[in-house]
């Protein structure tokens, strides 16, 4: 029973960087928004993500005189993005991604910073670049905040120090250097002291990072603008009239209040990462849906891909890669809970390996994570279960730690007796304990180990990419990626197959709008972030390749909807009819 109606002239679904970023720019073209979002705190996916955002030709890249060759960025997602390149939406965030940049470091408190340096993770290719296309969110201090800063979802704890956030580049290469420079030891105490003084005043760190801040300043500039944003307030149906999308009902606060969008409905509620059902359809290492592990929060549950499919919307299901793929671990965290941690640049640190369940390398471990899952999945064609193990030295394990354990001084006990961290004396022990063959794994360290003493890896060419090298170790010499595995004790992590964010979404115009089985926009309804298929084709160019477009299209989305024709008031009649699905009998 409907027990209060409103009008808005635009509804969001979700608080991750595209919703919000839909939000605020349609609010400052002068559009009354509201946002809901279903989970009791605010900041989706967003808020356990590295803050990274790709988007080519930024006022960021050419004040640090970085100017790309005309059409690089076009020719290198054509190359990326093989059979799935949609020209008018490429061009679409190629067009509007450095606007969006613009638009809200100019008007908000939303800023980043360009690394210099950070290859695409092609950079090599045709239309690769080695640097000025990834940016990441500048710290950002959570009292600004003031109380809401109580409802922003907390980081991914994998991913933090004593409950902290480490900002990315610099501030992670102090920390793994405390006890060997003075200056980082220095730098280290006076970042755990602020963090500590944090934690008894306020309950948390105040210090944001990453993609905590991203999701810190959205909600900041969205405080600015006074948009509301409705926590706990699950969409349950959208509202269909003639031939559209009129508004949706959304549980609030107890009630079921029909909101009318006279100008349109946004989806942007994070993808399926945590749809069972979908993932059984959709990804091949997952035939029941369960064989797959995802540090995404568990509310993302492919929510807005079935409100569009209700009214005709459509997943594209033929996307390469349904997802953006991620090596993981499963730890158990100290409260008995799962934790699931993503493995992005331990693996191609000096002295760390990766082989297949029977002991054998299979890829370049510096690859990006995308790319390193494809090939997991390949190696373990045939086999019952796929997975992949980690390996390192103790020197390795000590300098840059591995998974959720953390480089020296830090304990590593309790992953020892957890089963998470498993360790031998020797290789030949170490392969009994992962239940490999001591004699094939003694096998392939040896053959590693002989051309590693050279700074080589003729298998698999590690540290032969630009990407590689910038997640390597540039103390090391002469390839940042390549130490012999010669330390021992010697110590194994288990991966298995995880993602950062989906890829296979709803089919979208260049507009953002969502299109229905004819390819026709179905009108009121857009989609971005996850919800929509990724522009990127199910590939994965370079770091931020999900938040840019993110942040990009719900700039578009906005844009577009300010544009867009307020329809004639509905009469009373119109009001009371019961919603259909677009394109579907009644």
């Amino acid at each position: 029973m409907i027990q209060e109606n409103i009008t808005v002239d635009v509804l969001v679904v979700g608080t991750g960087a595209s919703g919000m970023a839909t939000a605020i720019t349609a609010a400052s073209q002068g559009l009354k928004v509201l946002v809901v979002e279903k989970e009791a705190r605010f900041g989706g996916t967003t808020a356990r993500s590295g803050g990274w955002l790709w988007i080519p030709g930024t006022r960021l890249a050419t004040e640090q005189g970085i100017m790309e060759p005309p059409g690089a960025a076009k020719a290198y997602l054509r190359h990326e993005t093989t059979t799935h390149f949609d020209e008018k939406r490429v061009d679409a965030f190629l067009e509007n991604g450095p606007k969006a940049i613009d638009f809200f470091t100019k008007n908000t408190c939303v800023q980043f910073d360009m690394p210099a340096v950070f290859p695409d993770y092609h950079a090599e290719a045709a239309g690769g670049q080695p640097g000025g296309r990834s940016m990441v969110t500048r710290p950002f201090d959570g009292r600004e905040l003031g109380k809401r800063i109580k409802q922003l979802a907390p980081p991914l704890p994998e991913l933090t120090v004593f409950g902290m956030m480490l900002g990315s580049g610099p501030e992670i290469k102090h920390f793994m250097r405390a006890f060997k420079s003075p200056a980082s030891f220095a730098y280290v105490t006076r970042r755990l002291a602020r963090h500590f003084l944090d934690v008894l005043a306020h309950g948390r760190g105040m210090t944001l990072t990453n993609g905590n801040a991203l999701a810190g300043r959205l909600a900041k500039a969205a405080m600015d603008l006074d948009i509301p944003v409705w926590l706990s307030s699950p969409v349950r149906k959208l509202v269909v009239e003639y031939d559209g999308v009129a508004g949706a009902l959304v549980q609030h606060e107890g009630q079921t209040v029909r909101v009318d969008a006279t100008r349109g409905v946004v989806l942007a509620c994070g993808g399926f990462p945590h749809d069972v059902e979908r993932r059984k359809q959709l990804f091949p290492h997952a035939p029941t849906g369960k064989e797959h592990y995802s540090p995404s929060p568990e509310s993302n549950t492919g929510d807005g891909l079935r409100l569009a499919e209700a009214v005709g919307g459509r997943v594209d299901p033929t996307i390469p890669h349904a997802a953006a793929w991620v090596p993981a671990s499963v730890t158990i965290r100290p409260d008995g809970s799962k934790g699931v941690m993503p493995h992005f640049i331990d693996r191609a640190k000096p002295g760390v390996i990766a082989v297949t369940p029977k002991g054998k390398r299979f890829t370049n471990e510096g690859n990006s994570y995308h790319d390193f899952v494809q090939a997991m999945v390949k190696a373990c064609e045939g086999e019952p279960e796929v997975f992949a193990w980690l390996l390192c030295d103790h020197k390795a394990l000590r300098d840059y730690g591995l998974g959720c354990v953390a480089p020296a001084p830090l304990p590593i006990g309790r992953h020892l007796r957890g089963g998470y961290l498993k360790r031998g004396a020797t290789v030949g022990e170490l392969a009994q304990q992962i239940g490999i063959s001591p004699a094939v794994l003694e096998a392939t360290v040896a053959e590693f180990n002989e051309a590693a003493r050279h700074g080589q890896d003729p298998a698999f060419g590690k540290g032969s990419k630009a990407y590689n090298r910038y997640q390597g170790d540039a103390l090391v010499t002469p390839n940042p990626c390549i130490a012999p595995l010669q330390s021992g004790p010697y110590y194994a992590i288990k991966l298995v197959v995880g993602d950062i964010g989906t890829f296979a979404g709803l089919a979208t115009d260049e507009h953002t709008r969502v299109l229905d089985a004819a390819g026709k926009p179905i009108k009121g309804l857009y989609a971005v972030g996850n919800d929509a298929a990724s522009v990127m084709g199910g590939n994965y160019p370079g770091a931020g390749i999900t938040l840019g477009p993110a942040l990009t299209f719900g700039y578009v989305a906005a844009m577009q909807l300010a544009k867009a024709e307020a329809p004639a008031k509905r009469t009373q009649q119109a009001d009371r009819r019961e919603p259909v699905a677009i394109g579907r009998a009644a």
